[in-house]
C-alpha cells in the first residue's frame, strides 16, 4: 500500500486546484480520475465549456441564417470545433498536474476500505490499494433521470453531455425540465435552427428568478420560436418510427408530442455512489450530498469535500473557492469559510444572457428591508442597439436605509460581464451611488450601470 500525504479524488476545479497548490508545497499527492476522458471536470469536458462553444457557434449561425440544411452543416461543424476545444483542455489540464513531480495522476473509480485507506479500481479490473493522511473529496454530480416510462434506454433520449455530442441537428427537440441547464438548451437550439419544446411540470417559469425577469426571459424564448408549456407532466416517452413519442398532460387535458430529440433537464445529483463513505465515517445529508462543515470538513476530521458533491451551488468557480477554503486550512491561516466568500454571481447564456446576484425584490421585501428598486429597459442602452440585440430588462434592489445593494438581475447582452461589477460593489459594501456615479468607458454594457442606478425609486 503506498502512502500520500494527501489523496484527491475527482479531477474537477477544486481538486486538480487544490492538488497543484499541495503538490508545489511538496506534499506527495494522488489525483485519482475515474475516466481519461474527464480530466479537467465536468466543466471543461461535458459542462460550461462545451455548451458556451456552441452558444458561440448557434449565435453566428443565426446571423447567417440559411436553410435548415445549411444549418445542420454548421451544427456539425459547430460540435466539430467544441470536441477539438475541449481535447485541448483536457489535455493541458493533465500536462499541468502530470508534470509535477509530487502529484500522480491514477486511473480509476476509488472506493474507502477504511478511514485512511483507499481502494481504486481500473477500467480492467486492476487493483491498487492507497493510503492518504488527508484526503478531498471532489466527484461532482450527475443528471438525475425522473422515474417517467420509457425514458431510460431510449435511442432518442439524451442527457446533457450526449446531446453535447449529437453530430446530427434535430428538427425538433423536447426538453423536460424547464430550469438553468433547460433553458440554456432551449435558446442555444433555437439559434441553431431546431423547434423547441420546454416541459415544465410547475406553474410558474423559473420560480425562483425575479417575476418581472422570469416573464421578459419567458417571452424572449416565445419570441425566438421556443414553445413553453408550463404545468404540464410527460407520462411516458416512446420510439416509434424513427421519432419520440411523449404523452403529455397538459391543463387542457392529454396531448401528444413528436420529437427528434428528447433532452432530459431535470436537475443533477452529487457523485457518491461506490465510494463506500460508510467505511470512512463520512456522512450524507437526507438530499444524499457529503455532509460539511463551514470549513467544508466533513463528518470524518481528516476528510474534506468540495464542489458539487457537497449539495451547493453547482457551479465551477464554487469548486474553485471551496479549494481555496480547503488550502487556507492546509496551508495558510484558516480564515476562509463557505460563509465569507461573498456574493455569489451566476449566469444563464440565454439570448441575450441572463445574469444575477443577491436577492430578488420579492426576497428582499420578506426580509425585512426597505426596498428601493430601479428598473432599465435594454433597448435604453446604446451598446445594445449596436450589438443589433436591445432585448431584455435590468432591475437592481437596493436596502432604503443604507444604500447598499441587495441584488440585481440583468437580461441583456453582456450582463455575465456585467455582474462582476455589481458583485464586487456588493462585497466592498460600496452604496449603489458608486455604481450609479462611476465612469465607464462608451459605449459600453456596463455604463448602463450610471442610469439603471440613477432609476432608483
Amino acid at each position: 500500500m503506498k502512502t500520500y500525504d494527501a489523496i484527491v479524488i475527482g479531477f474537477g476545479k477544486g481538486g486538480k486546484t487544490l492538488a497543484g497548490a499541495l503538490g508545489a508545497a511538496g506534499k506527495q499527492v494522488a489525483l485519482i480520475e475515474r475516466s481519461p476522458a474527464m480530466y479537467g471536470g465536468t466543466c471543461i469536458n461535458v459542462g460550461c465549456i462545451p455548451s458556451k462553444s456552441l452558444v458561440h457557434s448557434a449565435a453566428l449561425s443565426k446571423v447567417q441564417g440559411g436553410s435548415f440544411a445549411e444549418k445542420a452543416a454548421r451544427y456539425r461543424e459547430a460540435i466539430a470545433e467544441k470536441r477539438r476545444l475541449t481535447g485541448a483542455l483536457r489535455q493541458k489540464n493533465y500536462d499541468k498536474l502530470a508534470g509535477n513531480p509530487n502529484v500522480q495522476v491514477i486511473d480509476g473509480a476509488a472506493s474507502f476500505l477504511g478511514p485512511h485507506a483507499v481502494q481504486v479500481t481500473d477500467g480492467a479490473g486492476q487493483v491498487q490499494l492507497l493510503e492518504g493522511e488527508n484526503i478531498f473529496l471532489n466527484t461532482g454530480s450527475h443528471p438525475f433521470v425522473p422515474p417517467i416510462p420509457g425514458l431510460q434506454g431510449n435511442p432518442r433520449v439524451y442527457l446533457s453531455e450526449g446531446l453535447l455530442d449529437l453530430e446530427e441537428l434535430p428538427r425538433r427537440l423536447a426538453i423536460i425540465g424547464g430550469g438553468y441547464i433547460g433553458m440554456e438548451f432551449a435558446s442555444l437550439y433555437t439559434s441553431f435552427g431546431s423547434q423547441v419544446t420546454v416541459i415544465q411540470d410547475g406553474a410558474r417559469f423559473l420560480p425562483r428568478e425575479d417575476g418581472e425577469i422570469a416573464q421578459a426571459v419567458l417571452q424572449r424564448l416565445q419570441s425566438l420560436g421556443a414553445e413553453v408549456l408550463l404545468s404540464t407532466q410527460v407520462k411516458e416517452v416512446r420510439e416509434e418510427g424513427g421519432q419520440a413519442i411523449l404523452a403529455l398532460e397538459t391543463p387542457d387535458g392529454p396531448r401528444e408530442l413528436q420529437a427528434d430529440a428528447v433532452l432530459v433537464a431535470t436537475g443533477r445529483r452529487p457523485n457518491v455512489e461506490g465510494l463506500a463513505l460508510d467505511a470512512a465515517g463520512v456522512e450524507l445529508t437526507e438530499r444524499g450530498a457529503v455532509k460539511v462543515d463551514e470549513r467544508l470538513h466533513t463528518t470524518a476530521p481528516h476528510i474534506w469535500a468540495m464542489g458539487d458533491v457537497v449539495g451547493g451551488l453547482q457551479f465551477t468557480y464554487i469548486s474553485l473557492d471551496d479549494s481555496r477554503i480547503v488550502r487556507s486550512q492546509l496551508l495558510g491561516d484558516g480564515s476562509r469559510t463557505t460563509q465569507n466568500r461573498g456574493a455569489v454571481p451566476y449566469s444563464v447564456f440565454l439570448d441575450p444572457a441572463f445574469s444575477r446576484v443577491g436577492l430578488s425584490e420579492e426576497e428582499a421585501r420578506a426580509k425585512g428591508y426597505r426596498v428601493k428598486v430601479a428598473r432599465l429597459a435594454a433597448a435604453a442602452i446604446p451598446k445594445a442597439q449596436v450589438l443589433q440585440n436591445p432585448v431584455g430588462l435590468l432591475k437592481a434592489v437596493v436596502d432604503g436605509e443604507t444604500g447598499r445593494i441587495l441584488g440585481a438581475h440583468l437580461f441583456c447582452e453582456e450582463s455575465y460581464e456585467m455582474i462582476n461589477l455589481i458583485k464586487l460593489a456588493m462585497d466592498a459594501g460600496l452604496p449603489y451611488t458608486a455604481l450609479r456615479d462611476g465612469i465607464y468607458t462608451h459605449p459600453t454594457m456596463s455604463e448602463a450601470l450610471n442610469d439603471l442606478f440613477a432609476a432608483l425609486a
